[in-house]
């Protein structure tokens, strides 16, 4: 069975390591054959993987278009450690995309980390502005420094 997909107008497209620009005109493809194929709305660059959740999704796209998780592997899980690290809530959302590597779902691990943005974004929604932890003003009260 074919994948179908519908451009827009400019669209892009990648399948293996071909980018696909769409003409001026909506465009359907009927695509067979297996090949790493990503929507531009589902790419990252390096200047836009600018969260740690989003460069893990980078990286895991890179694992999925270049089908090959052992050139990526060391800095993947670097960068696992790190927002583990700073957010043990993830690690959840993070066994689901290691288990979808593990077992070679790639794009599946690509969806999953698509999550771990979102979650990301909603924890960062919800830090209130200013709050590091540490009033602005100094100690207050004559609290020692």
């Amino acid at each position: 069975m074919s994948l179908k997909v519908e451009l827009k107008p400019g669209e892009r497209l990648i399948i293996g390591q071909c980018i696909i620009t769409n003409s001026d005109q909506r465009t359907r493809l009927f695509i067979d054959g297996k090949a790493p194929i990503l929507r531009e709305k589902d790419i990252l660059t390096i200047a836009t993987a600018d969260t740690p959740a989003k460069r893990i999704y980078l990286a895991v796209q890179l694992m999925y278009l270049e089908d090959d998780t052992s050139r990526l592997r060391e800095e993947y899980f670097k960068l696992v450690n790190e927002i583990i690290q700073a957010a043990p809530s993830m690690i959840t959302l993070i066994n689901g995309i290691n288990n979808e590597i593990l077992t070679g779902a790639l794009y599946k691990a690509l969806k999953a980390a698509r999550k771990l943005i979102q979650y990301e974004q909603d924890l960062l929604a919800n830090v209130p502005s200013g709050s590091a932890g540490i009033p602005t003003g100094g100690p207050q009260n004559g609290s020692p420094a």
